[in-house]
This record gives C-alpha cells, structure tokens and sequence, in this order.
C-alpha cells in the first residue's frame, strides 16, 4: 500500500510532538536517594545531610534525600548489598567494609599512613588516589564518587590499655580489614570483625574486651556507659567513601549524575574543618562523661608505629592488584607529608 505525503508528514509531526514530551517527562520525574551510614549524629551523619541537602536543592527536587544514620537500613553488609543492587541508592561507609568487593579498598586503612588529620585530607584529595578508590567496585555495581577523612582510630576497653604489654590476649574488635587483622596479631591481640551496630552489644555482655572505632562513634551513641578507657593509638585512619548504587546513577538524566558527582566533590572537602573540630569535641566530652584518655608512652608509641609500619607492604606483597594499590597511597602520602 502506498503511503501519501500528507500521511507522511502527519507522522512525522506526530514523532517531533513526542519526543519534547518524553523529554518533559523525564524532567518531571521525581528520584528518592536512600543515604546510608552506621553512625549517628557525627561528621558522618552531618556529611549525609549536607550530600543530601545539596543534592536537593542543585536538582530543584527532582532528587529528594533521605538520609538513615544508625544502620537503620541494616547492618553494614547489608547496607553494602543494598547499594549495589539498587534498593539504597548511596552508602557512607569506611572502604574497609568493602573488601568483600574489592580488597584494594583497605588500603586506605594502612597502619602508619598518615602523620595527622591535616595530612589525611591531602591524601584524599589526591588525584591518584581518589582516581584509585573512584574505580573500585564499579564492575560489582558501586559507583564511588567521594572520598574523606573522618577522625583518627581509637581503641574502647573495658580495662584500661596504658602499655604495649596490655594489648595481650585481649579481643578486640576490627573493620573487616587483613591489615587490621594482621596489625592487631602484631600487637598480641585476638580481633574480631564486627559490624558496628553489634560492638556496643558485645562489649556490655563481655564477648569482646574492646573495640577499634573512634570518639566520634563512642560519644553520640553512649559507648561510655559499657566502657570508660579509650587510648589514642591516632592508627589506622578512619576515611569513608560516598558510594552510590551504579544501577540507579546509570538511570538518571545526565544531569543529575552530574549533580551528585559535583556535591559529593564538594561535600567532602566542605567537612575537613568541622571533622578536626569534631575530634576535639568528642575528647572534651568524652572525659566530661567520665571517661578517661589515654596515651601510651612516647617511646612505646613510636613502637607501636614501627611494629605496624609494615603490615600494608607484608599483607600485599604477594597480590599485585593491592601492592599497586598500596604503593598508590604510600607515594601519595610521601608527597603530601
């Protein structure tokens, strides 16, 4: 059957008309961004909030944020699981976590890597090493776009730890991490890697002797009251990445990938301030609790940097992907002392 011009030119007008439509449709569209973290009321949950906040009003409300500290979305697996399927759209979680995914993400916990808070916000913000972390995870539907320092490690106990000697044959708990396993061994402890949301538990009902988190974690969620005795061991670092489910950021306009990808860049870099004063705060209040902090001794100090200055290039000399890794964040720490 022959087609005539005008049924040609009405179609064709008919497909002009659409395609301004569809586009209009994909303006209108409201997307929900689920932001998970394990913590509570600290520099991680006021990150979350300004990432969401910003995000919010950079996409007129096209994006509306939700933000659910306290591992209320589960626990830290959990939370991993759900970003990469898609049933949370962003994670705010210590790349240690997700080695499960990618071992090359526990380099950032190296023990002896940085010499202050100063010093770790170089790091990542350094174009090597955030160019490393963005690309990991991305074939196992993560797609990491921000990277920050959060505080230093400090080590909760039930009985205080004022000597090296008094590290031994406690349990303490670990990030699921080999160079923090390897480095707590080292310090003759037995570790134990737990997810956050059960330290606190653990610790009341004397499953564990102690765990590895920080101030920032032991304040805001009331640690104080199963445990009085934190030691500033100042190692590893505590960094944390901003994760977003790749199967959801692959659905939006383009513009609102830019969006996120921008916040998050600019999020990350906003908080370094208030994460220095935040770690002060935690040390004035943790001891107004009556709570007690606790230095190791200079000398016993430097010995505890020098026995878990190795564990990063031990634990990856026989994997070439975490030695590459590893040596990333090594040169760039070297660069930006």
């Amino acid at each position: 059957m022959a087609i005539t011009r005008r049924e040609l030119t009405a179609g064709a007008g008919a497909l002009a008309l659409s395609l301004p439509l569809g586009a209009a449709q994909a303006q209108d569209k409201t997307y929900v961004m689920k932001i998970t973290t394990p913590t509570l009321n600290d520099t991680v949950h006021q990150l979350c909030k300004a990432f969401g906040a910003a995000v919010e009003k950079d996409s007129n409300g096209r994006i509306k944020a939700e933000v659910y500290p306290a591992s209320q979305l589960g626990p830290i697996p959990r939370q991993i699981e759900g970003t990469q399927f898609g049933a949370i759209q962003v994670a705010v979680i210590p790349p240690e976590f997700f080695v499960g995914v990618d071992e090359r993400f526990e380099v950032m916990a190296t023990p002896g890597l940085l010499n202050s808070m100063a010093h770790g916000q170089r790091v990542a913000a350094d174009p090597e090493v955030k160019k490393l972390i963005f690309s990991l995870g991305a074939n196992k539907g993560l797609h990491v776009t921000g990277l920050f320092l959060a505080t230093p490690s400090h080590i909760i106990s039930k009985t205080p730890i004022r000597r090296l000697e008094d590290f031994k044959g406690k349990k303490i708990r670990i990030f699921a991490s080999d160079f923090q396993f390897q480095a707590m061994r080292r310090l003759g402890v037995t570790p134990v890697a737990m997810t956050l949301g059960d330290v606190l538990p653990a610790i009341q009902q004397g499953t564990i002797d102690g765990a590895i988190a920080a101030l920032n974690v032991y304040v805001p969620m009331r640690f104080n009251d199963a445990a009085k005795f934190v030691t500033e061991i100042h190692t590893p670092a505590i960094f944390l990445i901003i994760a977003v489910s790749k199967k959801w950021y692959e659905s939006l306009p383009k513009d609102l990938q830019q969006i996120i990808d921008k916040n998050a860049a600019q999020e990350t870099v906003a908080i370094n301030k208030d994460a220095e004063a935040f770690v002060e705060r935690m040390r004035k209040t943790w001891v107004e609790r009556g709570g007690e902090l606790i230095q190791l001794p200079a000398d016993e100090q430097a010995q505890l940097i020098k026995t878990l200055s190795s564990v990063g290039g031990d634990v990856s000399k026989n994997k070439p992907a975490l030695a590459a890794a590893f040596k990333t964040v090594m040169d760039a720490a070297s660069r930006t002392k």
